[in-house]
């Protein structure tokens, strides 16, 4: 069996962090799923730029759309939107297998939105229309603005991926705007069987901005232990009205940026059941090649905490240093936002 199927013989997805339309038309894509259970992909500005920068099968299509009275942002979803629609059609049967809890493509509203909660709530109509497919999901960011649009959204009935959540405070709030909606959706006498939203926690940027205020003893342990806090708690929650499912835990920026630590380290460490973890390429390939998978998340509560205490002690406020990273992550999709508009002007 391959190295990363098991993972989902442990009750975790793995999801491919990349979507390319080179990705769908070569059938590599649909080898990962095939081989190695790949159960979904997630998208953003900055995969979106490469694609369409470094993939020949974009350059005619970008060519002829320069000569369009679209604006860039139409360009772009005109070149982006049908692979996004293709990658979910080539999930739908995991899908539909799944009852609809597998088989999920993320696509992003604008990262010039996040600070717009009516825009965001808009733009996730929109997309959603536009993609028309059960099995997509539309990312908003965890900003006061966005949480919400995240609610609104829910209760609008679209699948919402919640991205750029860095600490305990923001996936507090952010799991309170899905029940939020989920209720309001609820309230309203509509169905709440087949909605589908995740959480997803960004993972090696909290160790890479930690480790050089920390003794050495708790260096590249503050990422998975926030995680493994958060899956307990996750675990605790209060159920939701009707036969609503908990919004799932995903874990995002798994690869490895100490080149120090184990290039797989944050997949081997975050694995349990419930769970969804987004890994780029490189990623999977090096867990195919000597990942191993076993049940780790709920492992080593004691420790958990005592690392979780000794940065406490420090006076680390892991709520403030995920607001720092939340604003650089923003930044960074703006940036990469613009980038590709440019691409396509």
């Amino acid at each position: 069996m391959s190295r990363i199927a098991a993972i989902s013989r442990l009750g975790q997805q793995v999801w491919l962090d990349n979507l390319s339309r080179q990705l769908l038309e070569s059938g590599e894509l649909a080898r990962w799923i095939a081989d190695d259970a790949v159960a979904g992909v997630t998208s953003n500005p900055a995969i979106f730029y490469n694609a369409i920068r470094n993939d020949p099968a974009y350059q005619k299509a970008v060519a002829e759309l320069q000569g369009s009275a679209l604006d860039a942002e139409q360009r772009f979803e005109t070149l982006a939107l049908p692979d996004v629609q293709k990658a979910c059609e080539l999930f739908l049967p995991m899908h539909e297998q799944s009852g609809g809890r597998a088989g999920f493509v993320s696509f992003e509203v604008s990262p010039g939105l996040a600070d717009d909660a009516v825009g965001t709530a808009a733009a996730a109509r929109r997309l959603w229309a536009e993609i028309d497919r059960p099995n997509a999901m539309i990312k908003i960011p965890a900003t006061p603005a966005g949480m919400v649009a995240i609610a609104d959204s829910i209760a609008a009935g679209i699948n919402v991926n919640v991205t750029l959540i860095f600490s305990p405070g923001q996936l507090a709030d952010v799991q309170a705007a899905y029940r939020t909606g989920i209720e309001r959706r609820f309230a309203a006498g509509l169905p709440v069987d087949r909605i589908a939203s995740v959480a997803s926690v960004f993972i090696s940027r909290l160790d890479s901005l930690l480790d050089p205020k920390l003794p050495a003893e708790l260096q590249g342990k503050t990422a998975i232990a926030m995680a493994r806090q958060a899956y307990a708690d996750w675990q605790a929650l209060p159920a939701l009205p009707g036969n609503a499912r908990q919004q799932m835990l995903l874990w995002a920026s798994t690869s490895t940026k100490n080149p120090a630590y184990r290039d797989v380290i944050y997949v081997e460490q975050l694995i349990g059941d419930g769970t969804v973890n987004t890994v780029p390429d490189a990623t999977l390939l090096a867990f195919r090649d000597h990942g191993e998978a076993a049940p780790t998340l709920a492992a080593n509560a004691a420790g958990t905490a005592a690392q979780l205490a000794g940065v406490a002690a420090l006076g680390i406020d892991l709520d403030a240093v995920g607001e720092e990273l939340q604003a650089a992550g923003l930044k960074q999709f703006d940036e990469a936002f613009g980038k590709l508009l440019d691409l396509v002007r």
